[in-house]
Order: C-alpha cells, then sequence, then structure tokens
C-alpha cells in the first residue's frame, strides 16, 4: 500500500523523504470486492479513504430512476474519495469495476499525518484537484463534443492516466467496462455506443472488446478526441 501511495503523489507532487517516512506509518486494511460491489455509497459518512491497489473503480451518481451516471473511473494509485477527508456526508458511490482490491486507510491517520507533514497534505489535497479537473473535462467532453470525440477523448484520458502510473502494457490497458457502463459514463444509449464504437474501429486508431482497450494509433486517436492532457497534471510524460 505504502510504495504505490507514495508513486502515485510523485507524478504531480515532490516528496522528501521524511514525507514517504510518514506514509509508511500509516495503518489500513485490505478488503476485496467483485464487480458492481458499493465501496462507498451515496449519502455514507465514512471513516476511512480508499486507495486502489488492484483492478478498477468507478464514481458514480445514483439517480431517481436508478440509473447511473459514471463520473470518473479510477485505478492503481487513485483515492477516489480523498473528498471525504473534507466533507461530512458522500454526495456519491464509488463501485468496484470487476474485481478490485483496495485498502482503507483511516480518516484519522491520514490527517494525524498531514499535521506532522504538511507537504504530504498539500500532496494529497493536489490529487482532489486533479479530480476536480478531470470532472471538469468530463463536463466538457459529454457537453461539448460529438459522440466519436467524446468516446476517443475518454479512451485518451484512461490509457494516459495508466501509463502514467505504468499500469498499462505498451498499448493495451485492462478496461473492466461493459458497454452499459460506457454509455453512462458518456450520456450515450447502448446503440451509440455500439454505432461509435465501430465508427472509432474504422479509422484504425483504438479497439476496445471483451475488457481490453488496444491503442492502435496514438496521434490519431488523441486528434479524434481533441485530447490535451494538460489538465492532469502529470508532472513525467509517459512515452505513448
Amino acid at each position: 500500500m505504502h510504495r504505490v501511495l507514495t508513486r502515485k503523489l510523485r507524478e504531480h507532487s515532490k516528496l522528501v523523504d521524511e514525507d514517504i517516512e510518514r506514509i509508511t506509518k500509516l495503518s489500513y486494511v485490505v478488503r476485496q470486492y467483485e464487480a458492481n460491489d458499493d465501496l462507498i455509497r451515496q449519502g455514507d459518512r465514512p471513516k476511512n479513504a480508499v486507495l486502489v491497489l488492484s483492478g478498477m473503480v468507478g464514481r458514480y451518481h445514483l439517480l431517481g430512476s436508478g440509473r447511473r451516471q459514471y463520473l470518473s473511473f479510477h485505478m492503481i494509485g487513485d483515492m477516489p474519495d480523498a473528498q471525504g477527508l473534507f466533507l461530512d456526508q458522500m454526495d456519491h458511490a464509488v463501485c468496484a469495476l470487476g474485481r478490485a482490491i483496495v485498502a482503507l486507510v483511516p480518516h484519522a491517520d491520514i490527517v494525524e499525518a498531514f499535521k506532522v507533514r504538511p507537504q504530504l497534505g498539500f500532496a494529497v489535497w493536489r490529487e482532489t484537484l486533479i479530480d476536480a479537473a478531470i470532472f471538469r473535462e468530463a463536463i466538457t467532453n459529454n457537453s461539448a463534443r460529438g459522440v466519436r470525440a467524446r468516446m476517443a477523448h475518454l479512451f485518451c484520458e484512461l490509457f494516459y492516466r495508466a501509463r502514467a502510473s505504468r499500469v498499462a502494457d505498451h498499448d493495451q490497458l485492462a478496461l473492466p467496462l461493459t458497454l452499459m457502463q460506457l454509455g453512462e459514463a458518456l450520456a450515450m444509449a447502448i446503440a451509440t455506443v455500439n454505432r461509435t464504437l465501430l465508427q472509432l474501429r474504422t479509422t484504425g486508431s483504438v479497439d476496445f472488446r471483451d475488457g481490453t482497450l488496444t491503442i492502435k494509433n496514438w496521434d490519431k486517436l488523441a486528434k479524434l478526441g481533441e485530447f490535451d492532457p494538460g489538465y492532469l497534471h502529470v508532472k513525467k510524460v509517459p512515452t505513448l
């Protein structure tokens, strides 16, 4: 857990030896979840922060109709509910996408670490600010781009983040999303998801099937998705 968190925070923040030592003192409990299991429910008042150790999780709003609007997806090293450190009640839920393993770190331990090492607190705060940037980009993506560009942009974002976190192969990423979940993230009906996937395949830029995202031509996909990774604030640009 400690190595995973350290590596993630170093993507965007400078950590000194004292920060890393404090991270190693954080207590945690490991939990495994199956596909669609909720780690956090909308309305919860959590006392632990989640750190993804394996697999992927999704953050979503549960609508009155029972439908979901996925807000973001999170992979190894991400803390999808870090906002819970600063908010009394969660206004969204987090579920596993496929099998996922997470560490639950007590809020009290994290807050104490912030007091001892303020720079570590700034790093976690920066993590939540990057989450907010991802949310803003998702709003723009779903409201201002056509369906092909919208899907291409999401694929670019997930692959870029995975490469930055060193959890993707050279041109492939395990992406345990169903077509329904993809549609719920991109505000598309299933028929539109299928049609848009076919359109992207015909460009020779990307393929997505059986839970695997395959990048065939990164430059073409990034152009199709109007993707500029600046909002992710990754200090070391991954090789693509």
